[in-house]
């Protein structure tokens, strides 16, 4: 539904670890995008949308704005329950920690996740939606 968006770390090297793990997990891929970033998307063939990570500090940000003080929220796509899990599994031993644990979320319907914190404390989140949640 975005055409892209974007987060800012700390530690770019870090964030690689964390972010290429999930990536694996959600079937999806990391690219460079210069020595302070890189793109979290579906891949070259299909670049957008794109989450873009890194330590450049954004031109639109607010006075006092910082990695970490604004936390961002991102879900991402996954085809199935085993792909939520996997995801956790995957967050969780590359510096992540955990923000909910999988499974069905209440007043959602038909709707099952796993939220996790990136090292920066960003809350991502992987979801499987209809058939696929039961």
């Amino acid at each position: 539904m975005f055409d892209h968006t974007g987060i800012v770390v700390t530690d770019l090297a870090r964030a690689r670890r964390f972010y290429d793990a999930i990536a694996r997990a959600l079937g999806l891929q990391t690219a460079d995008n210069g020595p302070e970033a890189f793109l979290f998307g579906k891949s070259a063939a299909e670049p957008i949308p794109y989450l873009w990570i890194g330590t450049t500090r954004p031109s639109y940000w607010a006075e006092g704005s910082r990695a970490g003080i604004n936390q961002m929220h991102v879900a991402f796509k996954a085809k199935d329950k085993a792909m939520v899990e996997a995801f956790y599994q995957a967050a969780l031993a590359n510096g992540g920690t955990d923000n909910g644990a999988p499974g069905p979320r209440q007043g959602a319907g038909g709707y099952y996740g796993a939220f996790v914190l990136d090292p920066d404390g960003n809350n991502i989140e992987a979801a499987a939606r209809g058939p696929a949640a039961t």
